[in-house]
This record gives C-alpha cells, sequence and structure tokens, in this order.
C-alpha cells in the first residue's frame, strides 16, 4: 500500500495548490486592472476547459496506465504556475488558467482509478475512496489561509513561484514513486475472485431487481433531471469562490478572506463526520442540506445580521451533508450498469455549473448581489427534485445492500 499512501501526498499537494489559490486569484486580477466580468470568465474559463479533460482522461487512463498522466498532470501545473507568477496582463491570465484547467483534470480521474486498481476486495476500496475523500477535505481546510498568508507576507508573484516549484517537484517525484498494478486488471480480478468465493460460500449475489430502480421511473428511463442539483451547486459555490476574495486586496483582508474559505471547509468536515446520517433517505437528506444551503446564500444577499464566518460555516455543514447524499442517490438511481454514464455526466455538470457562476456574477454584481443568483440557482434545483416514488425505490438503510423481492 505503499503507492497509495504517495497518491494520498501528491492528491494533498495538488489540492493544497488548488485551493491556496482562492484568496490570491481574484485580488491578483484585479491588481492587473481587470474588471470584474473578466475575473468571472478567468475562473469559468479554469472549469470549462476541465470538461474536455475529463473525458480524454477517461479513456486515456483505462489505456495506458495512470503514472503517465499523474506525473504530466502535475509537472505541468507546477510549469504553468511559474509562468502565471509572471504574467502582467488579464489576458495572459486567462490564457494561463484555461490552460491549466485541461492540464489538472487529469489529475484525479488517474488517481482515482489507480487506487481502484490497488484494491484487493470491495471494503478495502471503500477505505482507498475514503481516504482520498478525507485528503481532499483536509487540504481544503489548511490551503486558504496558507495561501492568503504567502500573498500578504512576500506578493502575488512569489507565492505562484513557490506553489509551483511545489507542484513541479512533486510531478517529477511521483515518476519514481508511482507503480502501477503488476497488471493492469489485478484490482478487477481481486475482486471478482471476491465475489466468486462469497458465492462458493453459499452467499447469493445482490439480484438483478436490486439493480434497476422501481416505480414510475423504469430501468430504461433514468430522471436525468436529477442533474440540475450538481449544476446548481457548481454554480453556487463558483459564485462564492469569485466573492468572497473580493472584499478587499489589502494585507489584512488577504488573510481574512483565507480563514473564511477554511471555516466553509471546517463547516464540511463537522457534518462529513456525522456518519449516523447515511442511514436516511438520500433525497431527504440531500432536499434538507440544499434548503439549508438556499437560506444560507439568501442570508449573504440580504445581509442578515448574522456574523459572516457563521453563515459561511452554515454553508459548509450543508455542502458536507448535500455531496455524499448526492452521491448515493446518484447510485441509487442508476444501478451498476449505469455508473459511468452516471458520474461521467456528473462531472460535466459540475463543470459546467462552475463556468457559469463566476461569468454571471462578474456580470450581475453591479446591479445586485450575485449571491441572490446562487439562492435562485439552488431554487431551481429544488424545483426538478420535487417529491417522486423513484426516490425512494431500492433505499433499505438499515441493510447494507438492497433485499430481494419478496424478503
Amino acid at each position: 500500500m505503499k503507492t497509495a499512501v504517495w497518491l494520498y501526498l501528491f492528491l494533498f499537494v495538488a489540492f493544497f495548490d488548488l485551493h491556496a489559490q482562492y484568496p490570491m486569484l481574484t485580488p491578483f486580477a484585479v491588481s492587473l486592472g481587470a474588471a470584474p466580468s473578466f475575473i468571472g470568465l478567468v475562473m469559468g474559463m479554469y472549469s470549462l476547459t476541465h470538461l474536455p479533460g475529463n473525458l480524454i482522461a477517461g479513456y486515456g487512463v483505462d489505456r495506458f496506465g495512470s503514472k503517465l498522466f499523474i506525473a504530466g498532470s502535475l509537472t505541468g501545473a507546477g510549469l504553468l504556475l511559474l509562468f502565471q507568477s509572471q504574467v502582467t496582463d488579464p489576458w495572459q491570465l486567462l490564457y494561463i488558467r484555461s490552460i491549466s484547467g485541461f492540464v489538472l483534470a487529469f489529475l484525479s480521474p488517474a488517481c482515482m482509478s489507480l487506487l481502484a486498481r490497488l484494491a484487493r476486495d470491495h471494503f478495502q476500496q471503500g477505505k482507498l475512496m475514503a481516504g482520498n475523500g478525507l485528503v481532499h477535505t483536509i487540504a481544503s481546510v489548511v490551503s486558504p489561509a496558507a495561501g492568503a498568508w504567502l500573498a500578504a507576507t512576500i506578493g502575488f508573484s512569489r507565492s505562484f513561484a513557490i506553489l509551483g516549484w511545489i507542484l513541479l517537484v512533486t510531478g517529477i517525484t511521483s515518476i519514481w514513486f508511482v507503480r502501477e498494478p503488476a497488471a493492469a486488471n489485478d484490482g478487477t480480478q481481486s475482486l471478482a475472485d471476491n465475489s466468486s468465493d462469497r458465492n462458493s460460500a453459499g452467499e447469493s449475489p445482490m439480484p438483478e431487481s436490486a439493480a434497476a430502480p422501481t416505480g414510475s421511473e423504469t430501468a430504461n428511463a433514468f430522471p436525468w433531471y436529477v442533474f440540475s442539483l450538481p449544476l446548481g451547486l457548481a454554480c453556487a459555490q463558483g459564485i462564492l469562490s469569485f466573492e468572497l476574495p473580493l472584499r478587499g486586496n489589502e494585507s489584512a483582508e488577504l488573510m481574512t478572506t483565507g480563514l473564511l474559505f477554511s471555516v466553509v471547509s471546517l463547516g464540511a468536515l463537522a457534518t462529513l463526520g456525522l456518519l449516523f446520517l447515511n442511514r436516511y433517505l438520500p433525497y431527504s437528506r440531500t432536499v434538507s442540506g440544499v434548503m439549508l444551503l438556499a437560506a444560507a446564500y439568501y442570508g449573504l444577499a440580504s445581509n442578515w445580521p448574522i456574523p459572516l464566518f457563521l453563515l459561511l460555516f452554515i454553508i459548509g455543514m450543508a455542502k458536507g451533508v448535500i455531496f455524499p447524499a448526492m452521491s448515493s442517490l446518484l447510485l441509487q438511481l442508476s444501478g451498476p450498469s449505469r455508473y459511468g454514464r452516471t458520474f461521467s455526466i456528473l462531472s460535466i455538470s459540475l463543470s459546467i455549473g462552475s463556468f457559469i457562476g463566476p461569468v454571471a456574477a462578474g456580470a450581475a454584481r453591479d446591479y445586485f448581489s450575485p449571491y441572490f443568483l446562487s439562492f435562485v440557482a439552488l431554487m431551481i434545483s429544488l424545483i426538478f427534485l420535487f417529491p417522486r416514488p423513484t426516490y425512494r425505490a431500492n433505499w433499505y438503510g438499515s441493510a447494507s445492500t438492497p433485499r430481494a423481492s419478496g424478503h
């Protein structure tokens, strides 16, 4: 499992660099003379160019393995950050961020694929994936404050240069420490062998009837409207990432902005640790979380007399409830035959929402609070998620797997 440990380290470095830029990017663009609408375009293009990268990575990793893409993505992102530290024009920043979005799109699919193939059985696979989520959350807690401190202490250019060298060295190092499994299908074969062992011991596999939703939605009628939820969530998050740093670009305010981003991550960490929530219906958890998140954004838009850090902590708590519940809901609705397509469209929805959010915020902030757009996007998602029988199909909160029909 040494490879898994190294993968966690490389993912932590990548996520640390990414989140450390959140409190720096907007004031850096302002210092270059960029207008708010152009800053929204810069942030949105990063997410938009993620889209083709994710699509290519899905095929490339399966064919050529993960090692090449991990090393190339980290090294390329490091070089681009070094170039970013030297930009003097907003258009140069737009070009570099667009390329960075494409380059980093390969990292997460490559690491996730390698983690899955390292697992000996389904239980170990689940533990490795949980470890990935924990690494991501921890990085998002500490990195915004660290990035803000760097920018306030040594300036934007030197901060980007330091982050770039860290990524570059990490990418080069990964060539020696990332090792592919002995055979490309080791992980898959191990899982199949484990399943065969259970069957030979008298355990019956999950019945086909449990794999597809029942009720008004048939196996051939996946409720595609549920993807309005990740679209609205990513749009709201993009608006927050764009708007929060515009509180100012002085040193003290940079530090405050970094800490506020960390508060959001701490809120998410607080609810991610409430494992008992997984016993409840994913649809109910999802809707409850979205309603709480929408209320928090409405509070930001309306300037409620509530401390900003408390509203941001609530936003983080809501996200910590929504994202695990949303994944469970999609798994429940899709069935094993649709997992690949379902999560591919999920990534696309998130990328599109992350593009729309900053662009819309930059265009609207001269007329009204962009946080109101976050509220509207989330409420539209709730409209598409009005109660349907299919949201309860094949959900058994007291069992680890769905029960067979008639039991």
